[in-house]
């Protein structure tokens, strides 16, 4: 008997790679179509809604504390920003509601999906199979792939002799990684019959926003809203780590870092929008972008 196929979309981030699942099912609520995509997300804390609230690990893969989740939320969600992520700006457009961590008590229905991404989350090879994911009907894949990981604030202040540059090493690491994820998406998609996938720029968009913030509506691209030190690059935001002593701006819209490693919800609103298809930037997104996987 032939293996049932979900018109799925997934959407997938490698160390801040988000899988998106989207697999047409009939839904009851008054609220949202009787037809909709189920949006499922893996990646690591850039997409994690609060699955590491549940974990017993140490509160550097944690947000469920105080400034986190000040603007939108006015309560920390366990998201690193504060406020929503990007996720959470899909599901929107897709027309669905908040998609809500695995681990989250209570949660065992996936109307609409659910989300695993866990902050500290890493890609390993055995960390999600592609292929196992297209024999159970996955069609619809979307991927992120890396920044410049030693522009990041938390990296610009290891080598205090660079004075504020960026962290060559760690940034190359990701531009290998990228070359190799742009490689393998392009021979899956002539490998497997149906596989149709997006893969977003978030180097070259990241990039533009640390070199250029006037022009993204920003006033700061390099040194982030909340912690301390240069650049606020010690990861002190709320005061629950090792550095107990933090920073925190009058106004994180400003910012294009939130804390020393992660984005506001300013940010991520932009990167979605982008993502999405919204503002026509045809260069940041290919070959398909989220709206058109979601629709088709």
């Amino acid at each position: 008997m032939a293996r049932p196929r979900l018109s799925s979309l997934f959407f997938v981030v490698f160390h801040l790679q988000l899988v998106l699942i989207s697999a047409t099912s009939e839904a009851k609520s008054d609220e949202h179509p009787k037809k909709h995509v189920h949006f499922f997300i893996f990646g690591d804390s850039f997409l994690d809604a609060g699955n590491n609230n549940y974990i017993n690990t140490t509160t550097l893969d944690q947000a469920n504390f105080w400034p986190y989740g000040e603007t939108h939320f006015n309560f920390p969600t366990g998201r690193f920003s504060d406020g929503r992520l990007m996720v959470d700006f899909i599901a929107e457009y897709a027309n669905l509601p908040l998609i809500l961590p695995f681990l989250q008590p209570g949660i065992d229905q996936y109307r609409f999906g659910v989300n695993f991404a866990s902050g500290g989350a890493g890609a390993l090879v055995e960390t999600f199979q592609g292929d196992d994911v297209y024999e159970l009907g996955g069609r619809k894949f979307a991927f992120i792939n890396l920044p410049e990981l030693g522009c990041l604030p938390a990296m610009r202040i290891i080598k205090p002799e660079n004075n504020g540059k960026c962290l060559e090493e760690a940034s190359l690491l990701a531009t290998l990684h990228n070359k190799a994820l742009s490689k393998l998406l392009f021979g899956l998609e002539k490998q497997l019959k149906g596989f149709r996938y997006s893969i977003y720029d978030f180097k070259t968009s990241l990039h533009q926003r640390m070199k250029h913030p006037s022009k993204y509506g920003l006033k700061q691209g390099k040194a982030a809203c909340c912690g301390t030190g240069k650049f606020r690059g010690v990861y002190s935001c709320g005061g629950k780590r090792a550095v107990k002593e933090f920073e925190l701006c009058k106004n994180p819209n400003e910012y294009l870092f939130w804390d020393s490693f992660h984005l506001t919800e300013m940010a991520y609103k932009q990167l979605a929008d982008e993502m999405w298809g919204g503002n026509g930037n045809s260069l940041a997104v290919g070959p398909y972008n989220l709206k058109q996987l979601f629709q088709n």
